[in-house]
């Protein structure tokens, strides 16, 4: 299981998704703040005379409304998720170097041990 993981990991094209992260918290956070700009902006709209009933007019604006609050909170989600990505970025890039360390440092102490063993074996 493991080494599918590993081997999934590894076809992600890191560098691709580390260059492009600032443009998804970019994108989420235009959208949040263009959700807002629209909730502000219907608040206060300007005086139009709607044709129809008065019960219907307060149902479409309650359908509106709730519209309004769903965009809201799959803004605030959409946002999360992005800040969320980019950390897990962060993380897996801090991972891969110390990745690169891990084997650096396991190859010299091979080199050092068969060194040893064959500086032992030949006394």
């Amino acid at each position: 299981m493991a080494l599918g993981w590993m081997s999934a990991l590894k076809l992600v094209p890191w560098g691709q998704v580390i260059e492009s992260t600032p443009q998804i918290l970019q994108g989420a956070r235009k959208l949040m703040n263009r959700g807002e700009q629209q909730q502000e902006a219907q608040q206060s709209p300007a005086a139009v005379r709607h044709e129809g009933t008065s019960e219907q007019l307060a149902g479409l604006q309650r359908q509106v409304a709730q519209l309004q609050e769903e965009q809201r909170a799959s803004a605030v989600l959409i946002r999360s998720l992005a800040e969320q990505n980019a950390q897990v970025v962060r993380t897996v890039d801090a991972l891969r170097a110390r990745s690169r360390w891990l084997t650096g440092a396991c190859s010299l102490l091979g080199v050092v041990t068969i060194a040893l063993l064959v500086w032992v074996l030949s006394r």
